[in-house]
């Protein structure tokens, strides 16, 4: 064993302390290298997973195979240096009896310093990287092993980079000549001709374009067997081949007539490029959020291969006045507790340079590991900003409200209980799926023929029976619709299963259901349910959209209230001839019966009412000067005690000059009011206004657009695509669900990226 941990050192690095003859010593564990901290293998380094803090890092020399090590040089200069997010609070420590502490205005004259939040000290990420590269660099391990930490001796950084000559502008030339393909060691060791290179991108642009369509149709890249016997090769080979097939040029440079080990189709590659994409993807949201605020959605589910997944969605304002959700992650989670959670949105902040301090609003599902007030999710990110308001999602609250109400009324928990036996027979096999079908079938042929329905695309498809589900929407709804238009086919079954069933158990479920589905109060129950779920939809529906906002949500919660006493009030009469007609149809006994709704009443809360006060709605008829002050205290890290005194004189002189501009005497939302404000420069004009007018924005309505990510993951992560690892499916799923950011990335931008990150083969790079 001793053998394979015995160390190498490079012939041109050398290993001194500055200033003395101490060797291998240093404040950090990226002091020069031991026996024990040697990776013995490629295999063990995970380029994805490579640390943040400077005081966490190895060596280079410590990696193995100078492959490896030019490969994490890049990965290092493209993550840039290492510095805490806006608004860290850097610690002081006592120097000459004075306090003193780490001045973050230095990063903007230093572009290689970066900070370690572990040790408190500063480093160089350039003479890190190419410390052990350059002969005789004796005294300079200060910014590479040990850290500084001179607060009071600024001109040490200066002494540091040293003149043109220095060995950190040394660093630095081959930090630069690394990202430059044209410079790299590769290139130098085998310069090709115009044609070599003029092929090698064709062959690149080839694999990103088949690589870009699968992402966005979110399908499987590789193939159960590659090898080239094999008829199906998979979609991104056989894709390939396609687009030879159609373009001579390209089948002249690509797979069997490419270099063998040239031919930019390994999986590695795949992989490289799909993360390409989401970079792009991803940064371009990051850009878009531009350091303003935005509010967190964030949501868990399992993968087809039982894997914690959460996916991560901002909601955000753009500078053009939109209203925007995007999703920026799915990172599997060991576990759900609030702390696994909440340290895994850490690790995404930290890598996209996201701040606590930004988020404004956080929406979840309402699980107790989420909204939990003393040590849920939503706890522990109000401790990192209080500014971070929780709103339960609208969408889960009204599923929940009609299930827990639904299970307080006897009659009604019956109802869904025997629905869900009534599915658990009439599904229990392929051919009784089958009989429904057929059923159907056979009396829509009838209805047409009869002409009692019309025939038109899209209408009279094919129906089944859903299972609903107590935190799905609408499943409850459609359930019961498709059981109203199936009601016949159904029965049919259930007399099947009565006289065939495979035993005396069926038979008796089905003997049982057909007595309560040939009752009155079934009768009832399912068309009272029908119209009450039936407007419940259309309030889900409306809440789901991406770009719906709070305010806007409440009128629809209150519209939909307003529906329901009119119900209570006025349409028992219209509800009575629904189920009697039904009853006339199917041979159901009817009876007369009168029922009273009590109706309950439920205050608003403070945040909502507040809210409203900015609706543009009736001329702005709702707007109180008083509302909103106290909505903008409900932000003291948007609007300090000076702020807070502006907006009291700007919202006057606001309100009369909005009200006098014809332009937005029609709006009806504050959606389009943002829009509308950038649109005539008013947004600069009541800059504060505006602010109020964003965060008011950013509050989530539903968490739809996390739901729809998992929905996703179901297509990209499938039972025979169920090995995935975690980075390929995060870059897949973000590419299927942003699919107009892949649309618009040119293969330029791609192959940049590309080739900065990846070192292929010698003599593969190329400048355009």
């Amino acid at each position: 064993m001793e053998r394979f941990l015995k160390r190498k050192s490079p012939p041109s690095a050398t290993y001194q302390d500055e200033g003395s003859s101490q060797r291998n010593k240093g404040a950090s564990n990226i002091s020069a290298p031991t026996r024990t901290s040697l990776i013995l293998s490629p295999k063990d380094v995970n380029l994805d997973e490579l640390p943040y803090d400077p005081a966490d890092r190895k060596r280079i020399i410590e990696y193995p195979g100078f492959k490896l090590q030019e490969e994490i040089r890049r990965r290092y200069l493209i993550r840039g240096p290492h510095r805490p997010q806006p608004g860290f609070s850097y610690p002081q420590t006592i120097i000459g009896k004075k306090p003193r502490r780490f001045n973050p205005d230095w990063f903007e004259q230093y572009d290689w310093l970066e900070y370690s939040e572990k040790v408190d000290k500063v480093f160089c990420l350039y003479y890190y990287l190419f410390r052990d590269c350059i002969d005789g660099q004796a005294g300079n391990d200060a910014f590479v092993t040990k850290g500084f930490s001179g607060w009071n001796n600024k001109p040490r950084l200066d002494t540091h980079v040293g003149g043109v000559t220095s060995y950190h502008n040394a660093a630095v030339k081959r930090c630069n000549n690394l990202l430059k393909p044209s410079q790299s060691i590769e290139f130098a060791l085998k310069k090709q001709q115009d044609v070599a290179k003029e092929e090698y991108f064709i062959r690149l642009s080839t694999s990103i374009n088949a690589i870009r369509y699968l992402l966005h149709q979110g399908l499987a890249f590789r193939g159960h067997n590659e090898s080239e016997d094999y008829a199906n090769r998979g979609n991104f080979l056989e894709l390939v081949k396609l687009l030879a097939e159609q373009n001579e040029k390209i089948k002249r440079v690509v797979l069997r007539n490419a270099p063998e080990n040239h031919q930019m189709v390994s999986p590695e590659i795949q992989k490289d490029i799909a993360n390409c994409f989401v970079e792009i993807i991803v940064n371009s949201i990051i850009e878009e959020i531009g350091g303003d605020v935005f509010c967190l959605l964030v949501d868990e589910s399992a993968d087809v291969s039982d894997k914690e997944q959460m996916a991560v969605v901002l909601r955000y304002v753009n500078n053009r006045g939109e209203l925007k959700e995007r999703l920026i992650g799915v990172v599997h989670v060991a576990e759900t507790t609030s702390a696994c959670l909440k340290s895994n949105i850490d690790a995404l902040f930290f890598k996209y340079k996201l701040s606590w301090k930004q988020v404004r609003g956080q929406g979840y599902d309402g699980a107790s590991n989420m909204r939990g007030e003393i040590n849920g999710l939503r706890a522990l990110i109000l401790r990192e900003n209080g500014s971070a308001h929780y709103v339960h999602c609208f969408a889960h609250q009204l599923q929940l409200v009609i299930v827990a109400v639904a299970k307080k009324n006897d009659d009604i928990s019956d109802f869904f209980d025997m629905i869900s036996l009534l599915l658990n027979v009439a599904r229990a096999s392929c051919k009784r799926k089958d009989m429904i079908r057929q059923s159907q079938q056979e009396r829509v042929k009838r209805a047409i023929g009869s002409g009692q329905i019309s025939t038109r695309t899209g209408l009279n498809q094919e129906k089944t029976l859903q299972r609903p589900r107590d935190t799905r929407w609408c499943s409850h709804y459609k359930t019961l619709k498709s059981l109203n238009s199936l009601f016949p086919s159904v029965i049919e079954v259930l007399q099947y299963v009565e006289k065939d069933g495979p035993n005396d158990k069926k038979r008796r479920q089905a003997r049982g259901l057909l007595d309560y589905l040939k009752d009155f109060d079934f009768v009832f129950h399912l068309h009272m349910m029908l119209m009450i779920l039936g407007h419940a939809n259309s309030l889900s529906l409306c809440l789901q959209r991406k770009d719906q906002d709070i305010l806007e949500a409440i009128p629809e919660v209150k519209l939909t209230k307003q529906k329901f006493q009119q119900i209570r009030d006025d349409g028992w009469e219209s509800l009575l001839q629904t189920i009697y007609f039904f009853c006339e149809e199917h041979s159901i006994p009817k009876l007369d019966m009168e029922e009273e709704y009590i109706d309950r009443h439920k205050p608003r809360k403070n945040l909502l009412t507040y809210m409203a006060a900015l609706s543009p709605k009736d001329s702005f008829g709702d707007f109180k000067l008083e509302s909103l002050m106290e909505l903008a205290k409900l932000y003291p890290d948007d609007f300090n005690q000076e702020q807070l005194k502006d907006l009291a004189h700007e919202l006057p002189i606001y309100i009369d000059n909005i009200k006098a501009d014809e332009r937005f005497s029609n709006l009806n939302s504050i959606t389009a009011l943002a829009k509308l404000m950038v649109d005539t420069n008013k947004h600069q004009a009541f800059p504060l206004v505006y602010k109020l007018l964003k965060l008011v924005l950013i509050l989530p309505v539903a968490t739809a657009s996390v739901e729809r990510c998992f929905s996703a993951m179901k297509i990209v992560k499938t039972i025979l695509r169920n090995r995935i690892g975690n980075t390929s499916m995060n870059d897949c799923i973000i590419c299927f669900v942003e699919p107009a950011f892949v649309a618009t990335i040119s293969d330029n931008a791609v192959i940049d990226r590309f080739q900065k990150r990846k070192i292929v083969t010698v003599g593969c790079f190329y400048e355009r």
